[in-house]
């Protein structure tokens, strides 16, 4: 029976398993808002702002690895989705965006709302195309999904409003999503090769990250046969972490001194499904192997002795046969001491007294750390919230950590949270938000509001762009414009009818988490935490020294000499 391309489109994403579509409607994404109300098997999810529809759906697609869609309607609307879907594209989640386009018979006259979604889309995608007629129809959506699982990433779909209501003279070129997991691994010779490099190095570190997903035995299996400290990088840190006696830790600037020692006095790094950007923070004298299921990333971040191309767990499963048991394990004790030292200076800071205000950032997420559940799903903002969550969320088997980690953008939190609640109704999401990133996509509270999501919001209010904030002070220069003159948001999250709690003593931080966690709801924290808390780096270049001596210098002569004993008095002489 002949059906529209909105019908068409709604029931090929049904087909492939979507569950929803977040977005904004809007009159040129009418006839698809209208299919998708009429099927019960998929949902139109609702936002304030197409941003946070992207974020959310990119979310969606880390947690299941499979296909996610958001859309916007013309111009402006789908406009709104391009830092989400940058975020998704480079984090490969596998998206589906639908950019609804303007009447076709405006098209090039600089009618209202006009753009170009192709050219728009086209640096944030694997595929971005227009669909003009129905003849073409349903190909371009299946290679548009096809591009998006397969290749892990974005795809774009650009369609007029009238054009979705033409009717489909044949589907016949129709059939299902083809979801292909092949075993890549490199070839016999590149395995011995790393082989050999392996068996005449004696001190060996393994740098993992996000493709070291479902490695989890692969790598204890080779930590134990190598006797190699695993550090991981950022994205790694969800499926490396937790019941690993050889982990120690993250490197980079966020990261662990013990991580960064374990890479630096190494003899051989490999690394494993990372692509770790920062050239500074790799060893300056050791080998670097790299193993990546992307043949393009191979020595494009550092210089490599050697290159393979495949799956880590596959290619662990098959490497580790060849290489011979290391027995001096004096490297491995030094590398995991000094992680035990690292951990235990970070957990001294993260300290908590009653009416010693205001709260320390790092007792805070501490203890979301305890009282979170084994299957949480966490979301972090960029800055602070980052940090803390890296250094002091310590995964557990089941634990997810979602952030913007890669394309770096301010306020994805909240709206990841909302993706991953949406995505998992029946576990605990906590969303780690600065102040500055919950209040730029601050008005998607309203959208947990309107759904009851029982997502619990934990404000690192320190009324500051903080981790802008603290470069400014590296760099030398007093902090400007990064001040923040921000409401009461636990006062505010109850006038929308979400349940609000703020947070002042650091005595209460305990009993307030437990009451969060266990409302049957959602809930904002709004703590009041010490703007004057420093993220202290593994190492510290003399510049950076050098950088922080100015910027107090400047102080004291601006009469701000307050502001720079709060810094030290919380650093550094406490």
């Amino acid at each position: 029976m002949p059906k529209t391309i909105a019908a068409q489109i709604v029931e090929q994403l049904v087909a492939a398993g979507v569950k929803r579509v977040h977005g904004v409607v809007g009159d040129s994404l009418n006839s698809i808002t209208d299919e998708i109300r009429q099927h019960d098997e998929i949902e139109w999810i609702h936002y304030r702002h197409e941003e946070a529809a992207a974020f959310a759906a990119g979310a969606e697609a880390q947690l299941t690895g499979k296909l996610a869609v958001c859309a916007g309607s013309c111009g402006p609307g789908n406009m709104h989705l391009i830092n989400g879907l940058y975020d998704a594209h480079r984090s490969m989640a596998p998206v589906l965006a639908i950019a609804a386009q303007i009447p076709s018979t405006e098209i090039g006259t600089a009618y209202f709302q006009e753009t170009r979604p192709e050219s728009l889309f086209r640096e944030c995608s694997h595929y971005c195309e227009t669909i003009a007629s129905a003849r073409q129809m349903p190909r371009v959506l299946q290679i548009a999904m096809q591009n998006a699982v397969g290749l892990g990433g974005v795809a774009v779909i650009a369609l007029s409003g009238d054009v979705a209501m033409q009717t489909i003279e044949s589907n016949g070129l129709e059939h299902p999503l083809m979801i292909s997991r092949p075993t890549i691994r490199p070839s016999d010779g590149e395995l011995n090769k790393l082989a050999e490099l392996i068996n005449h190095s004696e001190k060996i570190t393994l740098l993992c990250g996000s493709g070291c997903a479902g490695a989890h035995d692969e790598l204890i299996a080779a930590g134990e046969k190598l006797l190699s400290p695993m550090v991981h990088a950022l994205r790694g840190k969800e499926y490396v972490e937790y019941d690993n006696p050889f982990d120690v830790g993250m490197t980079g600037l966020i990261g662990f001194s013990s991580g960064y020692h374990a890479m630096e006095n190494s003899d051989l790094v490999i690394m494993l499904g990372t692509d770790f950007p920062y050239k500074d923070w790799f060893p300056s004298r050791a080998q670097i192997a790299q193993i990546d299921i992307r043949a393009e990333r191979l020595g494009r971040r550092c210089n490599i002795t050697l290159g393979l191309v495949g799956d880590v767990k596959e290619t662990l499963h098959c490497l580790l046969p060849l290489v011979k048991r290391k027995t001096d394990r004096s490297y491995l004790d030094r590398c995991v001491e000094h992680y035990r030292s690292s951990r235990a200076t970070l957990d001294g800071q993260a300290s908590g007294k009653a009416e010693k205000t205001p709260i320390q950032p790092e007792y805070l997420a501490h203890m979301i750390n305890e009282l979170a559940s084994d299957n949480a799903v966490f979301t972090a903002d960029v800055g602070e919230p980052t940090v803390w969550a890296a250094r002091y969320l310590q995964m557990k088997k089941g634990q997810r950590l979602l952030g913007s980690f890669n394309h770096g953008s301010m306020a994805s939190a909240m709206p990841q949270a909302i993706g991953a609640q949406l995505t998992y109704p029946g576990r605990q999401v906590i969303s780690l938000s600065g102040d500055g990133g919950f209040a730029m996509m601050m008005g998607d509270i309203l959208t947990i509001a309107q759904y009851n999501l029982p997502v619990k919001i934990v404000v690192f209010n320190n009324s500051s762009l903080g981790f802008v904030a603290m470069e400014m002070k590296v760099a030398g220069l007093p902090p400007h414009g990064t001040d923040l003159k921000n409401p009461d948001f636990a006062r505010m999250a109850e006038a929308i009818g979400i349940k609000g709690i703020r947070l002042e003593d650091p005595a209460n931080v305990g009993t307030a988490l437990e009451k969060a966690f266990a409302h049957d709801g959602p809930v904002l924290i709004d703590a009041v935490v010490n703007p004057s808390v420093l993220v202290m780096p593994p190492k510290i270049e003399f510049s950076q020294a050098k950088g922080f001596g100015m910027y107090a210098l400047k102080q004291v002569f601006n009469g701000n000499g307050r502001e720079v004993w709060d810094t030290l008095t919380t650093n550094f002489l406490d």
